[in-house]
């Protein structure tokens, strides 16, 4: 089947959907002979009956249903690809874009991205991936996500990044545990217990500078997510470090106190990033553009959004 015929495969995928070949040749503009002779060599092509003729109309075989689910998804995509590249109307498209982002970005940007999309493109389909940062560079390249945003730059070469969000790392914990009313020495941080986020998260520059100074401290907990932590923190002694846009988020839920680091961790920039080649799709472009201007400044009704803009960050 290397060089099957585009056509068969669009006859397959209508004469699933329509159990019909009369329908078939009728949507697909061709003759009813046109539609058996493209279904004869399907047969030989795939060694198999394909359809069976019942009384409620052409039956799949097992063989069938699984090309079907296949080439059904791969016309989506070669339809939507070519289309796109030749104008692309948000108004009126339905096509789906991915994007990869930490449990944090889903929480704090995700509303208003999609508040801002659904405003110019009431039918398109947003799909959200974690984020596992060891890949994404692979999922950007591939194509198996439109964008991606994080903190971390992606060096790979063919990913372009822009900045949208400037943030910096402070640390929290239930106010009836915190260990001072105003600043937090080293010390104190050190003797309190914590629970962290694995590096995979794609937030590990707090981890990495207290490495480099030799500090130790007693972590008691790990988790897989951040989005965990404010049902955690209600009822424990736990500290956090994470960034100061959710700690503020967390904070409007759970009586939290909010400190700088007693140690210097240098702000970082949340971006988007994505796929250079992907520069000539008008689809990808409308869609960064869109994220980017939701972020940056066309949301400021948003509380996550409203909340950033109420402090400048260090």
């Amino acid at each position: 089947m290397a060089h099957i015929d585009l056509n068969l495969i669009r006859t397959l995928v209508k004469l699933y959907e329509t159990r019909s070949v009369t329908l078939t040749a009728e949507q697909l503009y061709v003759t009813q002979p046109s539609v058996s002779y493209s279904l004869a060599r399907l047969r030989e092509l795939c060694a198999d009956r394909l359809f069976v003729r019942t009384r409620d109309g052409m039956e799949p075989t097992v063989i069938a249903e699984q090309l079907y689910v296949t080439f059904q998804q791969s016309l989506t995509q070669i339809d939507g690809a070519i289309s796109s590249r030749r104008h692309f109307e948000p108004a009126l498209s339905e096509q789906r874009f991915r994007l990869a982002m930490t449990d944090l970005g889903e929480m704090a940007l995700l509303p208003v991205i999609l508040r801002h999309l659904h405003a110019q493109a009431p039918g398109v389909e947003l799909e959200v991936l974690p984020l596992e940062i060891d890949k994404v560079d692979e999922w950007l390249i591939t194509g198996k996500v439109s964008a991606a945003i994080c903190s971390r730059p992606l060096s790979t070469p063919g990913i372009e990044r822009q900045f949208i969000v400037a943030e910096r790392y402070v640390c929290v914990i239930n106010e009836r545990y915190a260990p001072s009313p105003d600043s937090l020495t080293l010390e104190q941080f050190i003797r309190q217990r914590h629970a962290v986020i694995p590096r995979s998260s794609g937030h590990g520059m707090a981890e990495d500078v207290l490495g480099s100074l030799g500090i130790r401290r007693k972590i008691s907990l790990v988790v897989p997510h951040f989005s965990i932590l404010p049902a955690l923190l209600r009822d424990s002694d736990l500290m956090v470090v994470l960034p100061y846009q959710i700690a503020c988020t967390f904070a409007a839920s759970v009586p939290l106190k909010v400190y700088e680091l007693p140690f210097e961790v240098a702000p970082f920039d949340v971006a988007i990033h994505w796929q250079s080649r992907s520069v000539a799709s008008p689809a990808e472009r409308w869609f960064r553009k869109a994220i980017i201007e939701a972020v940056g400044g066309g949301g400021d009704d948003d509380p996550a959004r409203a909340m950033l803009n109420s402090e400048k960050m260090a």
